[in-house]
């Protein structure tokens, strides 16, 4: 219990120096949100190179906006959220809608068995068929590991309008890759 009170006085020092202008401080708060922040953009985006130009794009805005941040326990609930509306926004610009690879999902089986990697394509096909708003979403419930309420803060949702969405989108893809 006392090392975690130490480390949530480090973690608001940290923020209250970076608030303050220390570059130092804010290069910690990089270090330690950065992959996060590319992950979800990553899903949102389905492009490696875009979802590092999305999340490059998000420090600058986290730098500005860092004054703003109320409850230093959501910083990374924060950040994510400003790379996911970065990466959305770099779709946008580019006026279409991207294909997602997703690099989780392992398509070739362990196994010999044909019928296992079936699965894991159908999951694939399914999943790149779901808008940017829907990947988003499933992004941050099981990328970035938010529950309801952050991601009801990330993008301007109740928690329970959260959890009714997401049952939604998985009873879909389970619909769809035939897991129903």
């Amino acid at each position: 219990m006392v090392g975690n009170a130490a480390m949530l006085e480090a973690r608001d020092a940290t923020i209250a120096a970076a608030i303050a202008g220390d570059e130092m401080a804010f290069a910690r708060i990089v270090r330690d949100h950065h992959d996060d922040m590319a992950r979800v953009c990553q899903v949102i985006t389905g492009d490696p190179d875009l979802a590092q130009e999305a999340a490059q794009a998000a420090w600058p805005i986290a730098w500005r906006r860092l004054r703003t941040l109320r409850d230093a326990a959501k910083l990374r609930a924060w950040l994510v959220t400003i790379a996911a509306n970065e990466a959305r926004q770099l779709l946008r610009r580019q006026r279409r809608d991207r294909v997602v690879a997703i690099d989780a999902v392992e398509v070739v089986s362990r196994e010999q068995d044909p019928g296992g990697r079936v699965d894991a394509l159908d999951l694939m096909h399914a999943f790149r068929r779901l808008d940017v708003a829907d990947r988003e979403l499933l992004s941050l419930r099981y990328v970035a590991g938010f529950d309801a309420t952050e991601i009801g803060l990330a993008i301007r949702m109740t928690p329970s309008g959260v959890r009714t969405r997401l049952s939604r989108l998985i009873a879909r893809l389970r619909l769809e890759v035939g897991d129903a």
